[in-house]
């Protein structure tokens, strides 16, 4: 009776040490205060035409690459002593999504307390600001679900050819639930912390480059389009297809409006962003991250709309690519202007932000 005492006592010891042995071999997560979050890199990441992750590497700087093998870029950037986290998450809605998750699920990380920071180039509303200029939204709409008429048999008292994907009507009422099973509509970001950031960085000169000096002053009759950039708020438009033209500007300036029952401002286009939300919402639910401490930046590349006397074909052509936008590197200097200041500020003063995430005025 004693041996088979013996014998179970013996057993239960060598399993615990197996248990502490197995719990000292796993690694400590790498820590994380902020993820700089962009969507495209053109050639590498540093040193020859930049896209959006490269001022990022070469100036913050994220000087260690972590690996990340089944990932749209395929390495991560960090830097240990920020401890601030750099991805390429590739462009369009579904590539944003499936890297936001990956990044979620990935166990190296724990990012529960990490602020995440969308930091991309997009088009701008000539009726709401300047090419240039660096806009922090405070929502997110999605242009991308719709019911769609072909312009040739849109009604005549209809504005456009789009309905809410639950209606049959563009004046819809009431306005449809923002989340439900045809899709996500709508997200308004946290306003504490969009306030806080635009604060922080409304200030900051944003470069003023000739060729968005010679582009804005074709916009006459668009005084705003006409200002130097600079830093704002404004919504954010998510959809994957690339439109353009002056009656798609109305159309979105009417979508962010009926969407947001008259609070919201349309300002910016991009594909992301929505998936940027829709993703970080879900692991938020799981308790892997804090979707109140979710930032987007939109800087703006280009118009959406030609200037007086120009189709919107023609402004296509002169703006075939993304090199080719007049407000490009601008842009890129603009995100990093604006973005960088918030992400160092959030990095730096950890003590403060760890437990408390800030508020604006």
């Amino acid at each position: 009776m004693m041996r088979l005492r013996s014998s179970a006592a013996l057993a239960t010891v060598f399993a615990l040490i197996g248990f502490s042995a197995s719990v000292a071999a796993k690694p400590a997560r790498i820590p994380v205060r902020v993820v700089v979050v962009t969507t495209f890199e053109l050639g590498s990441d540093k040193g020859d035409t930049p896209g959006e992750f490269q001022a990022w590497v070469e100036k913050l700087p994220l000087d260690e690459d972590l690996p990340a093998p089944g990932s749209y870029h395929e390495i991560l950037r960090y830097n240990s002593q920020l401890h601030v986290l750099g991805i390429v998450t590739g462009e369009g809605p579904s590539h944003m999504a499936s890297a936001m998750t990956g990044l979620a699920l990935d166990p190296r990380f724990d990012l529960r307390k990490a602020y995440f920071i969308l930091a991309g180039i997009g088009g701008i509303d000539p009726n709401f600001g300047p090419a240039g200029s660096a806009v922090w939204a405070p929502r997110v709409i999605n242009g991308g679900l719709a019911h769609m008429i072909d312009a040739r048999e849109i009604p005549s008292d209809w504005p456009d050819g789009f309905t809410p994907v639950q209606g049959d009507s563009p004046h819809m009422q009431p306005v449809p639930d923002l989340h439900s099973q045809w899709g996500d509509m709508a997200y308004t970001l946290n306003p504490d912390l969009v306030n806080w950031a635009y604060g922080l960085t409304r200030s900051i000169d944003l470069p003023d480059a000739e060729p968005l000096k010679a582009n804005r002053a074709r916009y006459k009759g668009f005084p705003k389009a006409r200002l130097p950039p600079h830093v704002m708020l404004g919504d954010t438009l998510s959809s994957e297809t690339f439109w353009v033209g002056a009656r798609m500007n109305r159309w979105a300036e009417r979508w962010v409006r009926y969407w947001t029952e008259n609070k919201g401002t349309f300002a910016t286009t991009a594909e992301e962003d929505i998936g940027f939300m829709q993703a970080l919402s879900a692991q938020a639910k799981a308790g892997l991250v804090d979707i109140n401490r979710v930032l987007i930046l939109r800087a703006a590349s280009n118009y959406d709309m030609p200037p007086p006397g120009e189709t919107a074909a023609q402004l296509l052509r002169e703006e075939a690519n993304e090199t080719g936008f007049s407000g490009f590197i601008p842009s890129l200097d603009a995100a990093w202007r604006t973005g960088s200041v918030v992400v160092r500020e959030l990095a730096l003063h950890w003590d403060k932000y760890e437990n408390v995430i800030p508020k604006g005025e």
